[in-house]
Order: C-alpha cells, then sequence, then structure tokens
C-alpha cells in the first residue's frame, strides 16, 4: 500500500479527519460535530483522540507522510499560532499547533482551511493541470487560498489570500474583520440569508416570505432553490452575489494573471445562479480577462464566439468550480505533510 497521512478539517460546525493515500484516495473518514461550545480543550481531546484511532487502525499499513490540520482563522505560520477565527469563539491567540503537538507527540503541519482546500483542488482537483491558481471558498464566510508553483502562497505573515475581505462596496454593509462592504458581506452563506431577509422586511419577496414561514430558519439553500424556480427576488439576490465575486475576481485577474480561479464551498453548489452575472462582472472589469477569455469550446466554461480554429493556441484564463466538494480542505489537509519537510513519521512508526 502507498504512503499515507492523515488530514484533519477542522471547523466550526464538523471535525472531519480522513486517512488520505499518496494518489489522493480518501482510505478512512470520520466526521463528527465540532462542539465548540464545549470548549477548546474538549475539541481538542477529541480530535487527538479520533485521529490516534485512525492510526492504529492503520497500524502496519505503511508509511506514515505525516498530519495535516485545516483551522479556519489567522495562523502564525512560524509559531502556530491561531490569532483570530470567527468561527471559533475563544480561541483567540491559542497555541493551537503546540497544543496538538504536545497530546499527539509528535509534529503536525498548521494551515488555514481555505489555504489547504486550495491546495486540495491543486492537487487532483479543478487545478491538476495548472501550477498557479487562485481559490475563493463560499460557505458561511468567504475565504481564500492562492497556490503558486504547485505550493500555498502564504505572504509575509501567512495572511495572503483573504478573499473574503475585498472591498466591493466602498459604503456597504459593515463586515466582522472592521470594514464595509467586504464581499464576505454579499456572497457567502450568511450574506444570502440576510438580503433575502432584507427583501422580505420590505415587502418586496411575498415567496421568500412564504418559504420563511414554513422554514423560520431560512438558508441559503433554501433561496437557491426559490431563484430556480423562477422567484425574481431570490434570482435577484444570487446576481449580486455574482456581482461580488465578479468584482473580486476581475481585480485578481488583473493583478495577478493567473491560469485558474477556482469557486468552492456550499455555495459554489449555486452557480448557476450567480455564474453569469459574475463572468459578465469580470469581463466588465479586467481586460487581462477579456484578452484571455477561453474559447466557446473550452466545456464549462463561458467563452466568447470566436472558434478555436479562428485564433493561434493561446493560454486562457479559466473560471470554474472546485470539483472536491467539501473533501477539499480534508485532501488539502492530507497533502501538507507530504510536501512540508516537516515529517512526522519519526515518531510514528507504523
Amino acid at each position: 500500500m502507498p504512503d499515507f497521512a492523515i488530514g484533519v478539517d477542522l471547523g466550526g460546525t464538523n471535525l472531519r479527519i480522513a486517512a488520505v493515500d499518496a494518489n489522493g484516495k480518501v482510505m478512512e473518514k470520520i466526521t463528527t460535530s465540532t462542539e465548540v461550545s464545549r470548549g477548546r480543550d474538549q475539541v481538542i481531546f477529541e480530535m487527538c483522540n479520533t485521529i490516534q484511532e485512525v492510526l492504529v487502525k492503520f497500524r502496519g499499513s505503511g508509511h506514515i507522510a505525516g498530519i495535516g490540520i485545516g483551522i479556519p482563522g489567522i495562523i502564525d505560520m512560524q509559531t502556530g499560532m491561531l490569532h483570530e477565527s470567527p468561527n471559533l469563539p475563544g480561541w483567540q491567540d491559542y497555541p493551537v499547533k503546540q497544543e496538538i503537538e504536545r497530546r499527539l507527540g509528535t509534529t503536525v503541519v498548521l494551515e488555514n482551511d481555505a489555504n489547504s482546500a486550495a491546495l486540495g483542488e491543486k492537487w487532483i482537483g479543478a487545478g491538476e493541470s495548472v501550477d498557479d491558481l487562485c481559490m475563493i471558498t463560499l460557505g458561511t464566510g468567504v475565504g481564500g487560498g492562492i497556490v503558486t508553483g504547485g505550493e500555498i502562497w502564504h505572504g509575509m505573515t501567512g495572511m495572503a489570500g483573504e478573499m473574503g475581505h475585498v472591498t466591493v462596496e466602498p459604503d456597504g454593509v459593515p463586515c466582522g474583520c472592521g470594514g464595509r462592504g467586504c464581499v464576505e458581506q454579499y456572497a457567502s452563506a450568511t450574506a444570502i440569508k440576510r438580503m433575502a431577509v432584507e427583501a422580505i422586511a420590505k415587502g418586496s419577496a411575498p415567496e421568500l416570505a412564504r418559504a420563511m414561514r414554513e422554514e423560520p430558519e431560512l438558508s441559503a439553500k433554501v433561496v437557491y432553490q426559490m431563484a430556480l424556480q423562477g422567484d425574481e427576488p431570490a434570482q435577484k439576490i444570487f446576481r449580486t452575489v455574482g456581482r461580488a465575486l465578479g468584482i473580486v475576481i476581475g481585480s485578481a485577474v488583473n493583478i495577478f494573471n493567473l491560469p485558474m480561479y477556482v469557486i468552492g464551498g456550499g455555495v459554489a453548489s449555486a452557480w448557476d445562479s450567480f455564474a453569469p452575472s459574475m463572468l459578465e462582472e469580470v469581463r466588465v472589469r479586467s481586460f487581462v480577462y477579456r484578452a484571455t477569455m477561453p474559447h466557446e469550446s473550452v466545456p464549462g466554461v463561458q467563452g466568447t464566439n470566436v472558434h478555436d480554429d479562428v485564433l493561434p493556441t493561446r493560454r486562457s484564463t479559466i473560471i470554474t468550480r472546485a470539483l472536491l466538494g467539501s473533501d477539499a480542505g480534508l485532501i488539502g489537509a492530507a497533502r501538507l505533510p507530504m510536501t512540508s519537510g516537516e515529517r512526522a513519521a519519526s515518531d510514528l512508526r507504523l
């Protein structure tokens, strides 16, 4: 059996741990609730116990490359300190890496969860054919990661790729980061729900109001279903999502000129509802994209009316959906120790 690694995706709601082989195949996956309310020590305790269970199960199955952990928030990559995480209240300035290593008795590789997802998509997902990509994850919030030369680009302090806090409306909705008009306030699941509630309050969305009466905890998924059914207020919300993403991606295309921009996370399942306005906004705002738009024959990507045989072969800017779904971060986390100089195998002989 080929070498494998343990990947951990620690979120504010779910904790997922998997054994992943050297080809990216998930050999074993365990999902539990995070139960943040029980405190960080209890969450770390349960996570380490589950990791040990997986290790014991695969004892004798091969050489383990190590343990990679994706966690939401701002991480000091040198110290492994979690400075802040909106999805993990009470974890501010918590030495996550040190505490996990103390409990497991071995080295782990800690990474921001959106960076892990970007690495997963680069490895065996949508970005398998490119060396460089930018990924935007749409979930409760909006995250992002940048991969260059096949490796995560961290920037100076590990905070590169915070796509969710790029301003798309200078005087827009206040954001938890302290700014206003961040894309997170227009393209996340939380934002979709807020915009729906606002439309209902204005009396301009009767069908959404009916849906809310039937399901008081109105979710982004319900709003998407209404959009699919042709409800104009719901469709307008997703056009807003697309416009916000288009502004961010258009700027990123102009700045980085990367070959691929990947949209992942739960909200990405509504691709058909927001992609047209997103791509139109990118075309308007990025002259680099207009010069590198894919041709019509590229499957799954909106292009131009020019056929491949008219223009010479050229490299295109691809904007596409993620392929790994909710497993992107988990697979990317497992990939971390496979590519890192840190090797935990010395004290994890199986």
